[in-house]
């Protein structure tokens, strides 16, 4: 039993690792685009943009990733409970739906006009950063539709923002 809770301490750990990897990321580009603003430099804002996106889709992937490699490391193990194992396991096919459903919605939305988006999914949430800096009314309901049909999200618990 103390091993199953050193499991899960691990577990928990983990997720709180890659949360705060995509948070830094959102940081980072933030902030390295201010101080690119700040210094005058003359800089294409479609490369930067550009950049933010594959800067964020990037640093998703290194984080599950490395999840998935914590993950496999509790599966294999031959210390792991059949408890830990099994939580393991289900957490590894839930990031993988969860990854592979970002990427629908992602492409769904580039699909519909927009010219990219990045999509984290949660267990009752959805967040949509989408680059359009007059993302109207008409978009916000495309991208919805497109987001609760998927999910089954319910509506109100998208989150949509356009970037620029």
């Amino acid at each position: 039993e103390v091993n199953l809770m050193s499991n899960k301490k691990k577990i928990v750990i983990i997720c709180s690792m890659v949360l705060l990897l995509v948070a830094a990321a959102f940081l980072n580009v933030f902030l390295s685009k201010d101080r690119t603003e700040q210094s005058g430099a003359n800089v294409d804002d479609t490369a930067v943009t550009v950049s933010f996106f594959n800067s964020l889709k990037s640093e998703r992937e290194t984080t599950r990733n490395q999840s998935v490699s914590y993950l496999d490391a509790i599966i294999n193990s031959e210390t792991s409970s059949a408890e830990a194992i099994d939580a393991a396991q289900t957490r590894k096919l839930e990031l993988i739906n969860t990854t592979e459903t970002e990427l629908v919605l992602e492409s769904l939305i580039r699909a519909k006009g927009f010219e990219d988006a990045f999509v984290t999914l949660e267990t009752n949430n959805v967040n949509v950063l989408v680059k359009d800096s007059a993302l109207d009314s008409e978009g916000v309901a495309k991208i919805l539709t497109i987001v609760t049909e998927e999910t089954g999200v319910k509506a109100t618990n998208v989150v949509i923002q356009p970037c620029n």
